[in-house]
């Protein structure tokens, strides 16, 4: 097994790519030019960068096909809203409205605060907002409730007077006012009761809200931006208020991007400098400084074409794709590292097309390997449900080939230019021809900016560089000494167990506040609704998606028992349903409901008097009850994803047609298909890794442990970024997406050199692998870091968990690289010679 070679597609592409390092060197300026001109008429897409932007946050990060989406369809066709008879907990959205949350630290039911309170409310409702240049204000907009617009039931409680409050016994979690029972959890958080009868004896917060019409959402979203104006203005001396709408994560999802636009300027500087200090040599003549910055630019380029590609064809544009550019500039850094080495190790008496056909030769299929397996990854990751992580996994994809084919003939056609230069023994700056022998008159200053073109005449190759040195005569033997290699293990056993206790504390779901900036006004409102208001969660739609027989005993046990079976899951607290109060309705009246004829009349009768009810009824022509729905409280007692399944699971249990729906499913949905969607896409994609090593590694075996590390690598990335504090979501599964690329880079590199050493000795086959791309590895990682550094320093989530699952990404891939994976080849000796 381990003398079988996989050679046929490797060996011809090295031959292809001999020869067209050759064609390269010897007509550079045809490369040179083409990527410009190229990137120039592609670049022209990004004209359409404003139109093609899509940042709605429902679109983008929540299944394309979840079923809560259907849910919400079916809602709406059955149990249309009603504009007269507002109702917040029969909304099939999240509806358009403002809100905001007084806060004290003892008790917010006092008259001062209270007072504040309603002068801050009165301040709401009399803004005057100008439209069209013409004035309106909140009545103008509310949605009604019998002709009157919505208002909140604590102030209706006490009578907009703050000197009630002591004349009134509230009661929590319900309280009855003019016979209609009000959740007092929606409006009064952190409520301190009296033991004996449930009477609220204090409050650390009161929430507020005010719905509006939906029909003129220019008019209405002007409303909402002076509410928040008003509210950024505000002082007050009792309370502190904390306030959000339901525009407001939208908005300030939309201006995260804007937060990093002067990362990027950041972001290339460092990658420029780091590029030149790593490529600068001492020798004025044999200085790769403009290859470096060649290579930065070239990434650019990549930028430009691929991004402006997309754009012409019409692709959205994402808020997440905003950090291709840092993934493709450490992709575009490590492939010109890798380039340069390859160059340094030819011989530099032969002419710059031997010299570029050479490079080619031993660095074009390494580079293929990382490039194919990078832009394969971002493709499979295109199969995600979530469009957010289709958007960012086309960009990036694209990118990186990009990237690949501007570092192919772009670059090339640079070193070779370059080469040219060196072949003339020219000044790397000055261009100036630097004779070999300098006179020995000349100062110290004038040799060091002026000497060059020096190499060692025992290989005829460029003087190694120190770091080179030092991993060819320090690290290599080092690394393969058997004490070493038992620490090696041992290390890695540890890193091992971390990672899988990592694994299994792994939290699921897109917390939706990270969407905003930490400084955002709206972080202080989800903090304050967490601390307050989440006991109880949320109000579920039941729907009966069936006729009943409601009169007949058994349709009546039918309804009962199904109601039974949500109540007794323990975060169901409480049921709230037309028949029930219809029921108490009857017996009060003493009303004979059994037949048919006669609920279908008393029904009517009912929903006269109670007309809210007739919205949780869909009636057929003839007064036939065709669907119906209840409402359950859910309390915070387990987590969110056991509550979405467990009250799908009863409501599939009940012998009726039943579903289960409110807004927030449309959401929650994510955590139904996260994981599942992540195992699925890594799994593919890393047995479609194996493959690309099969073919384009010449030893199968070898292309298993290049399988392993990327098994390896991504347990870790999971292991880590949870004890990290980061979730599973789909902004991270974007990132999980992008490791499968990046885990195989550096272990491929280092393979792939392992099997074309020359020697037969495994201790000697993995120095020679260290040596020759352990410094360009090294290059390549820290530049990949430097490059999503800056994101660290971000005020958005997105790109902090960017950094983040980068970080252990290319943290985890060098050690794999440079230590893992040598000794791993060399301690079980898996790997022979190539044919020869």
């Amino acid at each position: 097994m381990a003398n079988f070679h996989t050679d046929c597609i490797e060996k011809p592409l090295r031959l292809w790519f001999e020869m067209m390092g050759c064609f390269i060197g010897c007509h550079p300026w045809w490369f040179f030019i083409a990527p410009l001109v190229l990137s120039a008429g592609l670049g022209s897409g990004f004209y359409f960068l404003t139109d093609r932007m899509s940042n709605d946050i429902e679109e983008q990060f929540t299944p394309v096909d979840g079923k809560a989406k259907m849910e919400r369809r079916y809602i709406q066709e059955t149990f249309p809203e009603n504009d007269l008879m507002f109702s917040s907990v029969r909304l099939s959205t999240d509806g358009t409205f403002a809100t905001f949350i007084a806060t004290s630290d003892s008790n917010v039911l006092t008259v001062e605060s209270l007072q504040e309170i309603l002068d801050l409310d009165r301040k709401v409702r009399t803004m005057v907002v100008s439209f069209d240049n013409k004035p309106f204000e909140y009545v103008n907009l509310c949605v009604r409730v019998k002709g009157n617009c919505y208002s909140n039931d604590i102030l209706d409680i006490i009578g907009y007077n703050t000197s009630n409050i002591d004349l009134v016994n509230l009661t929590f979690p319900w309280y009855y006012y003019k016979s209609q029972r009000v959740a007092l959890y929606a409006s009064l958080g952190s409520v301190k009761l009296n033991k004996e009868n449930s009477v609220v004896e204090s409050a650390q917060a009161i929430q507020l809200r005010y719905y509006l019409q939906d029909d003129n959402k220019t008019k209405t979203d002007r409303w909402l931006e002076d509410f928040l104006n008003l509210l950024s203005n505000i002082s007050t001396t009792s309370i502190k208020v904390s306030y959000s709408t339901s525009m407001s994560m939208q908005w300030e999802f939309e201006k995260s991007p804007g937060s990093v636009i002067h990362l990027f300027a950041i972001t290339y500087t460092i990658a420029i400098t780091f590029s030149i200090m790593s490529c600068w040599r001492l020798d004025n003549v044999r200085n790769k400084v403009w290859v470096a910055c060649g290579g930065v630019f070239a990434t650019a380029l990549a930028i430009l074409s691929s991004f402006g590609m997309l754009l012409l064809i019409g692709q959205t544009f994402v808020m997440t794709v905003a950090s291709c550019p840092f993934m493709i500039l450490g992709i575009g850094i490590d492939d010109m590292f890798i380039m340069v080495s390859c160059w340094q190790r030819t011989h530099v008496k032969d002419d710059v097309p031997k010299r570029l056909a050479d490079t080619y030769k031993d660095a074009a299929v390494s580079i293929t390997i990382t490039s194919l397996t990078d832009a394969l990854a971002l493709f499979l990751g295109y199969t995600s449900t979530f469009r957010s992580v289709q958007s960012f996994c086309l960009y990036g994809g694209l990118s990186v080939v990009f990237c690949y084919l501007y570092n192919i003939t772009f670059l090339g056609a640079l070193m070779a230019l370059n080469g040219q230069r060196e072949e003339k023994n020219r000044h790397w700056f000055t261009c100036s021809v630097i004779p070999y022998d300098l006179p020995s008159d000349k100062s110290k200053c004038f040799t060091f900016w002026c000497d060059g073109g020096s190499y060692d005449p025992n290989t005829n190759m460029e003087k190694m560089h120190p770091m080179n040195h030092f991993f060819k005569k320090f690290y290599g033997p080092f690394l393969t000494q058997k004490w070493i290699k038992l620490c090696v293990l041992v290390i890695y056993a540890g890193y091992l167990a971390v990672s899988i206790y990592g694994c299994y504390t792994l939290e699921e779901g897109l917390d939706i506040r990270n969407l905003a900036s930490d400084d955002s006004y709206i972080s202080n409102y989800y903090d304050d609704q967490s601390l307050h208001f989440s006991e109880y969660s949320l109000s579920v739609m039941v729907a009966v998606k069936q006729p009943l027989p409601y009169w007949s005993e058994d349709g009546q046990k039918n309804f009962s028992s199904c109601i039974a079976n949500f109540e007794n899951l323990n975060y169901v607290n409480n049921t709230f349903a037309w028949l029930l109060s219809f029921q108490q309705y009857a017996n009060a009246a003493s009303l004979n409901i059994n037949s048919q004829q006669a609920f279908q009349h008393h029904l009517l009768e009912f929903l006269d008097l109670s007309p809210m009810f007739r919205q949780d009824i869909n009636f057929t022509a003839d007064n036939e009850i065709q669907a119906s729905r209840f409402f359950i409280q859910i309390v915070n007692q387990t987590s969110t994803k056991d509550m979405l399944i467990g009250l799908r699971k009863t409501a599939e249990q009940c012998e009726v047609k039943l579903l289960v729906y409110h807004p927030a499913f449309i959401y929650f949905d994510q955590y139904t298909v996260i994981l599942q969607d992540t195992i699925v896409t890594i799994l593919v994609a890393a047995i479609v890794m194996l493959v690309i090593s099969l073919m384009l590694i010449p030893n199968v075996l070898c292309s298993f442990w290049v399988a392993f590390a990327i098994c390896s690598v991504i347990v870790g990335v999971v292991g880590f970024m949870a004890l990290w504090g980061v979730n599973l979501d789909s902004i991270s599964m974007i990132n999980l997406v992008m490791c499968i690329g990046f885990s195989v880079d550096f272990s491929a590199h280092i393979s792939y050199s392992f099997i074309s050493s020359p020697s037969y000795n495994m201790n000697e086959k993995a120095q020679d692998a260290v040596a020759h791309l352990g410094y360009p590895v090294l290059q390549g990682a820290v530049s990949t870091v430097l490059g999503v550094v800056v994101l660290s320093t971000s005020g958005s989530y997105i790109f902090r968990t960017f950094f983040k699952i980068m970080f252990l990404v290319i943290s985890f891939g060098l050690f794999h690289g440079l230590v893992f994976i040598p000794v791993f080849l060399a301690l079980f000796g898996i790997c022979k010679k190539c044919c020869e």
